[in-house]
């Protein structure tokens, strides 16, 4: 049994993480990252502006856009099914603020990882080692997320975003 103040072995995992990458240019950039994918803004976003300048798979970016914010709301229904608080411990510093209280699984990892998956298919670039491991790092850096979080977020975004690519494909 853990003594009252001893941190369980995730929340050792996330202050050490903290503490070996949490920098003054990396906190800025992970809070920039976390505006950037608030709410599947930025990656919505991003496919709207494929849609208009690649007018020839302009339904395949509009899609793939819908992916991403379908993935991010499959991580909210999950978040409301299992309700895992967000970390608070004081070995763990919170760098930016969230719009809820839930932390299981991230949303942003979620759908960052289903846009580098729909986006890499309409690029030709494998696009998920350029744009997942820094979101997922960043989650971590500001404190609101356990690695087990990033790590479901992860899975889940890839799954939503391979099988909406597999349809892509087959059409």
């Amino acid at each position: 049994m853990l003594e009252r103040n001893e941190p369980a072995p995730e929340v050792k995992v996330l202050a050490k993480v903290q503490g070996a990458i949490k920098r003054p240019v990396t906190v800025k950039a992970a809070r920039g990252l976390s505006h950037f994918g608030e709410h599947s803004a930025g990656w919505f976003a991003l496919g709207l502006v494929g849609a208009a300048v690649d007018k020839e798979r302009r339904r395949d970016w509009l899609v793939a856009a819908a992916g991403v914010v379908g993935a991010h709301a499959a991580s909210i229904a999950v978040k409301r099914v299992v309700r895992r608080p967000r970390p608070e411990h004081p070995s763990v510093e919170v760098l930016v603020g969230t719009p809820s209280k839930l932390s299981f699984p991230s949303s942003h990892a979620t759908s960052t990882t289903a846009a580098a998956v729909l986006y890499s298919g309409l690029t030709g670039r494998n696009l998920v080692p350029a744009l997942v491991p820094p979101m997922l790092a960043s989650r971590l850096v500001l404190g609101v997320h356990y690695p087990t979080d990033v790590l479901a977020g992860a899975a889940l975004g890839g799954v939503v975003g391979g099988l909406i690519r597999r349809k892509l494909k087959q059409r």
